[in-house]
């Protein structure tokens, strides 16, 4: 440590960084006060570690490292514990001529060479790297929660002791660090924004994925995590209130928790599967802030057709689209947009996924017989404007919404359709009158959600007309806008996206598509209809947003080709 300190003042004012008074300054008040020399640098030159700390490695005479895509050998690995990794936030990078060189923000900090020293019996040589680069190595090489693994299997692998009290003490140290896991597991998923989180058993590991951005994201957890898949199972059922011991049959409960300040609802769902109990996760944010319809990603003639389809006085406006399109924001959305002390709203919801001053919100509760049929029946009694039902799932939910639109009431709700055309069918298929669909029905919306670029790595990209053609791109509309890709930089974790926003296909219902629905016509004749009358697809919304450098081409792709493709002959026959 002394070493290091030597002739420090006069390199670090050589590098430029400070002056050598105020560099020996520094390393007094360092010297009586403790703490992080390297951060009352920083704060000193307020400059940030990209750019302070190649020259203050120099003026250290230490290596300075940058960990992006660092691999590491998982016995060099091995030479340091996950806790002791964790509590310094270090990281062993490669063995040079019998030292060991390792990574750190601070190498003044007490104790820390000795502790090095001791865990690997190794001399240790220091390198300097950014905060933000030790964090996401340490998470990437040992696995989230790695400490608290660690910590599990020591208690294991400890010597069974004949003192009763002794051995509960390990149990309860033991669901101590259960618990720490499977809150670090949740707490990383809200920070990096999933949506969902998939614990699912293989036959020797557990694999662990969360869904940011609408696509599966493996985390990386400790090897020898398989090993405590029980009692992290056991752990979760306990927190959303399920019976521990049946493990043959699926299972559903819910988990409240509150994260900085923010209520988390989160649904539980367990399957058994050949390895063990399959455990999914849906986070739902209660108090999240609700998007403006400016930031749905309509385009300003959907805009303002929906502005009027929303205060229609009566009728069903239906929101469709598979599970993950947004259709629930979108509602919410909505619902926010005409919410008044004029209008009475009240919502029949499983879950309430967000909370919205000024309306009723109700949550079903199926157990007890609280289904969408019952609760939408006594809503009607409650003297409501307008009503949100959460799905649409069965005959006799639809039937009472349409007696509710058709006697004055707004309804709002979802389907589970790859189409907007396709919602007419639906109703039809639960056996719904065909006349009642008709008259009832004012507009329906399909949506998906398509990634969207990083600003700080998307990059333009030169068109190739051969893929294009193939893609059937609207090559006239090339004029209009540039085509980018993704790159992928630190921001967006690599991916080249960074966020989400919808692509939109409305259907208003005209007098044309009302005779189709009394006729029984095919999906494809009546989305025919609508393209006549103006719709936009959503592929076509999706190259409007490409070609505004909002998406990639492949993120259109992606969420829109299934259903594009099945219909596309179809209706160009009949246009």
């Amino acid at each position: 440590m002394l070493s290091l300190r030597t002739g420090f003042a006069a390199n670090l004012a050589s590098s430029g960084l400070l002056s050598e008074e105020d560099a020996q300054d520094l390393l007094e008040i360092q010297r009586q006060q403790g703490g992080s020399l390297v951060q009352r640098i920083l704060d000193l030159t307020r400059q940030s570690e990209e750019q302070a700390l190649p020259p203050l490695a120099e003026a250290m005479n230490l290596p300075c490292r940058r960990l992006g895509d660092v691999e590491v050998d998982a016995d060099l690995l091995a030479l340091l514990p996950a806790k002791l990794v964790y509590q310094y936030m270090v990281l062993p990078v490669e063995m040079l001529n019998g030292q060991l060189l390792v990574a750190t923000r601070d190498p003044f900090r007490r104790g820390l060479a000795d502790a090095l020293r001791l865990a690997s019996g190794c001399r240790v040589r220091f390198a300097l790297a950014p905060m933000s680069d030790l964090e996401k190595a340490i998470k990437r090489l040992y696995g989230v929660g790695g400490e608290t693994i660690e910590e599990l299997l020591s208690d294991d692998t400890s010597s069974e002791s004949d003192d009763l009290l002794d051995a509960d003490l390990e149990e309860l140290d033991e669901e101590a660090s259960v618990v720490k896991f499977v809150n670090q597991i949740i707490w990383e998923a809200h920070q990096d924004g999933a949506t969902d989180i998939h614990l699912e058993p293989m036959e020797k590991e557990l694999r662990i994925r969360n869904r940011i951005d609408g696509l599966l994201v493996p985390i990386p957890v400790p090897a020898k995590l398989k090993s405590f898949q029980s009692a992290i199972i056991s752990r979760l059922k306990v927190m959303s209130h399920m019976d521990i011991a049946e493990k043959r049959l699926p299972q559903d409960g819910r988990i409240g928790l509150r994260i900085r300040g923010q209520e988390i609802d989160i649904r539980v769902s367990t399957m058994p599967t050949v390895y063990g109990e399959s455990v999914s996760l849906r986070l739902l944010m209660r108090q999240s802030t609700l998007l403006g319809m400016e930031r749905l990603g309509l385009t300003p003639n959907d805009a303002e057709s929906l502005e009027k389809l929303i205060r229609k006085p009566h009728g069903i406006l239906l929101v469709t689209g598979p599970t993950g399109s947004g259709k629930s924001t979108s509602l919410y959305t909505y619902l926010n947009s005409i919410n008044s002390s004029e209008k009475r709203i009240l919502t029949c919801e499983d879950p309430i996924e967000y909370e919205i001053p000024g309306i009723n919100q109700i949550q079903m509760k199926p157990e007890i017989g609280l289904t969408f049929a019952v609760g939408l029946r006594h809503i009607l009694r409650q003297d409501p404007d307008v009503i949100m039902i959460g799905e649409i799932r069965d005959k006799e939910t639809s039937e009472i919404a349409i007696q509710a639109a058709l006697t004055g009431h707004l309804v709002f709700s979802t389907l589970h359709t790859n189409d907007a055309a396709s919602g007419f069918t639906r109703l039809l298929d639960m056996g719904v009158e065909p006349f009642l669909v008709a008259s009832s029905i004012e507009a329906l919306i399909a949506q998906r959600l398509v990634r969207t670029l990083c600003p700080d790595c998307k990059k333009v990209r030169k068109a190739d007309p051969a893929y294009l053609k193939e893609i059937q791109f609207p090559m006239d509309r090339l004029d209009e806008g540039k085509l980018y890709e993704a790159v992928g930089c630190e921001s967006c974790r690599g991916s080249g996206y960074r966020g989400r926003t919808g692509i939109y296909e409305i259907l208003v219902v005209t007098d044309e598509i009302r005779q189709q629905v009394i006729t029984r016509e095919a999906a494809s004749s009546i989305k025919a209809s609508a393209l006549r009358n103006g719709m936009q697809t959503l592929r076509d919304d999706g190259w409007s947003k490409v070609l505004k450098g909002i998406t990639t081409i492949e993120e259109v792709l992606r969420v829109s080709e299934e259903e594009e493709d099945i219909e596309s002959d179809l209706i160009h026959a009949q246009l």
